[in-house]
């Protein structure tokens, strides 16, 4: 229950913390590595000549490509599969709509919808089963973009052009409040005209529109200013599927042994405080999992050169 908790105030905001206890097991992990030195000089040396593989990462996109593409055949070739958009659809008859724009709509019309709390109820289920916060990095198209236009952010910031302001974690728990606030003083969902998710879904479906303008400002301060900052400190969707992601088994296990704590996961990670428990001396157990911030995407198992780092349904297997 404590780690149940302090997962939820770092997703909240919350700065990562030592543990002030240590199992025994742990302990003796650690001194086994810290006896072992030649070992550890022999893995990195070899970690110094491999190149990471993509394997998590290639499996997303595909998946994320398929997901949004199945909009856009759906509409075009009135198939009436996947009809609508991210936002709220209708798959083969039952209805999906998104939690965070399901809230939104019960907010500003301050009453409860049927078919909304049916789909509402459906979607929550299926990304209790996929992690909650898998919905951003294997469906989101705006993560996609984002996660390609951080190359040229990261290209830059080599060269010195550029450097990342980051902000407070917690502000994104602000801009949660607020949009939630707006939606229920105004009567009107304010979030969605500006999420570049629902934006982009419903570009692709429907075709361009002047909003994209609004995507394109947003991709252009992340590449100059502050590295993913809109899923990092705006987004309010991440915030509401992490919620959801705090009773998922699908999660990325974290293996105290076989870790030698480079931190090439902490590198790659969208949201590094959640792989703070990969740093010397900061894991009370030999295994545990990752946060509920944590989007599943799969990029610190790919980086990860040892196999510390896994996908696995919690109590049950280890996921290739």
């Amino acid at each position: 229950m404590r780690r149940f908790v302090e997962g939820l105030l770092l997703m909240l905001g919350a700065e990562p913390k030592k543990p002030e206890q240590v199992s025994e097991e742990v302990r003796e992990i650690m001194e086994a590595k810290r006896a072992d030195t030649s070992r550890i000089k022999a893995h990195l040396h070899e970690q110094a000549r491999q190149k990471p593989h993509h394997t998590w990462r290639n499996r997303r996109w595909i998946a994320l490509v398929a997901a949004n593409l199945l909009f856009v055949l759906s509409f075009w070739l009135d198939i009436q599969i996947l009809e609508g958009a991210l936002t709220a659809s209708r798959f083969v008859g039952f209805h999906l709509i998104d939690l965070n724009a399901a809230l939104q709509v019960m907010l500003a019309h301050k009453h409860i919808i049927v078919n909304l709390v049916i789909g509402t109820f459906t979607v929550f289920l299926l990304w209790v089963m996929l992690g909650g916060r898998s919905f951003c990095s294997w469906v989101c198209p705006y993560h996609l973009l984002s996660e390609l236009t951080e190359k040229i952010h990261l290209a830059l910031a080599r060269r010195k052009l550029v450097s990342d302001h980051a902000f407070h974690r917690a502000t994104r728990t602000v801009f949660w409040l607020l949009f939630a606030a707006l939606a229920f003083v105004t009567g009107y969902t304010v979030f969605e005209t500006l999420s570049p998710t629902g934006i982009l879904s419903r570009a692709l479906i429907y075709g361009p529109g002047l909003a994209l303008g609004w995507v394109f400002l947003l991709l252009l301060f992340e590449v100059f200013w502050s590295r993913r900052a809109w899923c990092r400190y705006v987004c309010p969707i991440g915030l509401t599927y992490g919620a959801v992601g705090t009773i998922s088994p699908l999660r990325v296990s974290y293996h105290v042994e076989p870790c030698f704590h480079e931190g090439d996961c902490r590198k790659v990670c969208l949201v590094p405080h959640v792989l703070d428990v990969t740093i010397k001396g900061r894991a009370a157990v030999p295994q545990t999992g990752l946060g509920p911030d944590c989007t599943r995407c799969g990029l610190c198992v790919d980086a990860c050169p040892t196999g510390a780092l896994h996908f696995e349904i919690k109590g049950l297997s280890k996921l290739l």
